[in-house]
This record gives C-alpha cells, structure tokens and sequence, in this order.
C-alpha cells in the first residue's frame, strides 16, 4: 500500500486499516509458524503497511491536536 492512498484516508478509516493488517500478519505469523506460508516477504510488507498507517494515523492526531 502506497504512502499517498494511507494519506487520503479518514482518522477512523486508518484505525480500521491498522485492525485489519494486525489480523493478517498474526494470520501470517500462524501460516509461517506452521509451514503453511508461500510467500515469507509478506510478512515484512504488512509489518511495514502497518508502520505507515501507525506514522500518518499520529501526524494526523498531532496535527489535530494543535
């Protein structure tokens, strides 16, 4: 996911992203520990999805807190 579509979303639509993405990596997590993932890298996107979302969501309630 691209840095300028995780701008253009709301407050509550980034929260929502953040719940979403922590499923799938824990949903990730459980494949790789039972040897069912395909794909290991996917792990390291969505961990670095959800820092994106985390990073924006906090400049955004910083900026709204001014």
């Amino acid at each position: 996911m691209k840095s300028s579509a995780i701008r253009e979303m709301t407050l509550e639509e980034l929260t929502a992203k953040e719940v979403e993405l922590s499923k799938e990596l824990f949903t990730l997590r459980a494949q790789n520990s039972t040897g069912h993932l395909e794909n290991p890298l996917k792990i390291r996107f969505v961990k670095k999805d959800i820092a994106r979302v985390k990073t924006v969501k906090g400049e955004m309630e910083r900026e709204k807190g001014r």
